[in-house]
């Protein structure tokens, strides 16, 4: 790792520390008689000993070790912090502490976010270890816009198809389309439920919120039960009516689209088919009926 500010016979003894030159003095020769070639800070991978001469190119051009960060749709703060770390980019809680703090990344078209959950656009990136943990925030935050232009939810960052105020709950909505369900086609659907719970002033009731008001707590214990239903938080759409205060993930493309134009149903209720759908319902008895099927598919296997 060259960090910025190393001085030539820095970067010469540290390479040769490495075993990567041979010559620390050969190196600093080199550079003295191409005074106008400049040597790029940054991480560098090299696999055995090489001639100074390709070394010192390779520092010239800045061909330095990138470190990919896959964020899969749906991961929480919590996941791309372990996500971050894992590519060995820094620690988890120094993401974590950028993505509940610098919310000014964001504060011209969600005011009200509390936290940059939902406003880091899941993708794969490319990242440096000179890169500091806002940087990689940053460059997340701005995949977000850019999908957010392309798709009618805000033209620019000082302007918005929809007003300020409904940008977050429409995140928000789409966070829990994206945790509710992976099938894409089934989104839009899936939206229309809970938009249809908020017209008729039922509790959204999402399993999702009350993991995520857990996630915040640092109780989830990776499943949830009946006593947690009562999970006291203002995510758990089970103890709340309306939408949470924020999302509670981050959203895909297919996932924003369907909460911004859900399907047109009067669906009030979902449940799983066992094989990876949904079955939808338009009354609490065919609901039910849904679920009895779902547990004998269960019990069937």
């Amino acid at each position: 790792m060259l960090r910025p500010g190393y001085s030539t016979r820095r970067i010469a003894a540290e390479l040769q520390a490495a075993g990567v030159i041979r010559s620390r003095l050969g190196f600093i020769l080199w550079h003295r008689t191409h005074p106008r070639q400049s040597l790029k800070a940054g991480e560098y991978l090299f696999d055995k000993t090489d001639r100074t001469l390709d070394v010192y190119n390779r520092l010239v051009r800045g061909d330095i070790y990138v470190h990919t960060v896959v964020i899969p749709e749906g991961f929480t703060i919590f996941d791309i912090a372990q996500a971050v770390q894992d590519a060995g980019l820094g620690s988890s809680q120094d993401f974590l502490d950028v993505a509940r703090t610098h919310v000014a990344l964001i504060s011209d078209i969600a005011p009200e976010a509390k936290s940059l959950e939902g406003y880091l656009f899941p993708n794969t990136y490319e990242f440096t270890r000179t890169q500091s943990m806002k940087e990689l925030a940053a460059a997340m935050v701005k995949q977000f816009r850019q999908v957010s232009e392309q798709i009618g939810l805000i033209k620019n960052s000082q302007e918005t198809d929809i007003k300020k105020a409904d940008v977050q709950k429409i995140v928000t909505m789409a966070s829990i389309i994206e945790k509710e369900t992976a099938v894409a086609e089934e989104r839009t659907v899936v939206a229309s439920v809970y938009y249809n719970r908020l017209d008729k002033k039922m509790a959204l009731q999402a399993d999702p919120s009350v993991i995520y008001a857990e996630l915040l707590s640092g109780s989830y214990s990776g499943a949830l039960h009946h006593a947690d239903m009562g999970f006291q938080s203002e995510y758990n759409t089970y103890a709340h009516p309306g939408l949470p205060p924020g999302p509670i993930a981050n959203p895909g493309r297919t996932s924003l689209e369907a909460a911004m134009h859900p399907a047109h149903t009067d669906y009030l209720y979902f449940v799983s088919d066992g094989s990876g759908h949904h079955r939808f319902s338009r009354s609490l008895e065919e609901h039910n009926q849904n679920v009895a099927r779902l547990r004998q598919a269960i019990q069937g296997r």
